[in-house]
């Protein structure tokens, strides 16, 4: 079985020195690349000197997240990639039980390692824990992480589950299933784009998988979306994005109008914090979906999967309502 490990990277030299020899270590399965999206910290130079071993792709913009990989992936010609964050550390044997899953499935197209805090061992972290899902109304969570509520690792998610989103900090995925749903989808640019993309691969008929012998630590973090109106625009965006694609077209107009209604309040809520920023990032992104309906729409594809998209009715009120922490609680008020 041919594998690739794919780090994308921009300007995260010092991340590379620190965690990319985990990578070289304990991946021997694996051809490792790294693509490089225009940095200018000198990221290219410490790789040719440092680590020589490590394949190069040196792309001539600062693509993102999804252009990146998507210009990255396109000369590999492995049957599987792993897509996986410069602030990963990951532990030995980490490859052998995501490979076996392949293997043992052919209808599985995407899949994620347990995936801990690396600052914090002992809990999940917030991109992805133990495998994400999304409620009713395209609200993601993860079991281990519900919005900022992250639990600690008893072994209590250890098992083998089908998931609905993978986590794009580490993503494997079948080369053949990504390039037939399309591959990331580059107006996202970053955040989210993950969940569009096993949301399509659902859709035609693949299963995306959560492998919980395999772990890694990711440093990442939910305080960065909240410190960055960027990431808060991009999150409002994107989450609109993903439900005017993917929903089926009973739901697709309640679900967006509901949602619309909710990301307003949202919006007056940073507003009264005094997050002015966050305020117009929220309009911004409205004004963004609005302008990009008619070239978002034109994205739905004919495949619409006959499960249910949701896992719960609503997250927002199992937490915010009800004090719901835990996806072990979650699935009591579905």
């Amino acid at each position: 079985m041919n594998i690739a490990v794919v780090i994308l990277n921009w300007n995260g030299k010092e991340l590379l020195k620190k965690f990319l020899p985990s990578v070289v270590r304990f991946s021997e399965e694996a051809t490792i690349y790294v693509a490089d999206n225009a940095s200018t910290d000198g990221s290219i130079a410490f790789l040719q000197q440092q680590h020589p071993e490590v394949k190069l792709i040196e792309l001539d913009d600062n693509f993102g997240y999804a252009g990146g990989y998507n210009r990255a992936l396109a000369g590999l010609s492995e049957d599987f990639w792993v897509l996986l964050n410069s602030d990963v550390e990951v532990t030995e044997n980490w490859l052998q039980p995501i490979m076996a899953k392949f293997q043992a499935n052919e209808q599985i197209a995407a899949i994620q390692p347990k995936i801990l805090d690396y600052k914090d061992r002992s809990k999940f972290e917030y991109a992805g824990a133990a495998g994400g899902f999304i409620d009713q109304l395209g609200y993601p969570f993860c079991r281990g992480r519900i919005f900022q509520e992250l639990e600690k690792d008893h072994g209590q998610y250890d098992e083998d589950v089908e998931i609905f989103w993978a986590s794009g900090a580490c993503l494997a995925v079948r080369n053949s299933a990504y390039w037939e749903t399309g591959g990331l989808d580059e107006d996202f640019f970053a955040h989210q784009e993950e969940i569009d993309l096993c949301w399509r691969l659902r859709n035609f008929g693949y299963q995306v998988a959560y492998c919980g012998n395999s772990r890694v630590y990711h440093v990442g973090g939910a305080t960065l979306a909240e410190m960055n109106p960027h990431k808060t625009y991009l999150n409002f965006r994107n989450n609109l994005y993903l439900l005017l694609k993917n929903l089926p077209k009973k739901n697709l107009f309640p679900v967006i109008f509901i949602r619309m209604v909710l990301d307003g309040v949202a919006a007056f809520k940073f507003l009264f914090e005094g997050k002015f920023q966050h305020f117009l990032a929220v309009l911004r992104a409205h004004a963004a979906f609005y302008a990009n309906f008619g070239r978002t729409w034109k994205k739905r594809s004919n495949h619409f999967s006959n499960t249910k998209y949701y896992h719960v009715a609503s997250v927002v009120y199992a937490h915010y309502v009800k004090r719901k922490n835990k996806y072990d609680q979650l699935k009591k008020i579905v």
